[in-house]
């Protein structure tokens, strides 16, 4: 039979791990809820994408259309895709350093490499 000191040490266990996966359950929330926005220096184009580099929105100055050639236009969005993409991989960075502490996100994934693949797949358990 277990004696009590084991019970209590149990006990602070499963606490320790009920603590420990609320928290994880909060962080990914946070992380479905990340986003982030890029305007190019010109202020003609503004992009919003998603946790996973999703892009959620491209708002375009009405005089976009007058400043810029359709191929500085197309570059100037993909540009800020890149910025915002960057700034959410860097969010989510900041989110989930705390857990793992010691995972060298960078030289694992390379630099390109965003932390979507840490999270679930929609589908899957």
């Amino acid at each position: 039979m277990a004696s009590n000191e084991q019970w209590k040490l149990l006990e602070q266990l499963v606490q320790e791990v009920n603590q420990q996966t609320e928290q994880l359950k909060q962080m990914q929330e946070r992380m479905r809820e990340l986003s982030a926005t890029a305007v190019s220096r010109d202020g003609m184009v503004t992009v919003t994408v998603g946790p996973r580099g999703e892009v959620r929105a491209i708002e375009l100055d009405p005089r976009v259309y007058r400043k810029l050639s359709p191929s500085e236009l197309a570059g100037s969005i993909v540009e800020q895709i890149g910025h915002a993409t960057r700034q959410v991989s860097g969010e989510m960075k900041e989110l989930m350093e705390p857990f793992v502490p010691d995972l060298p996100f960078d030289d694992l994934f390379g630099e390109e490499t965003g932390f979507e693949s840490f999270l679930p797949r929609p589908g899957t358990p």
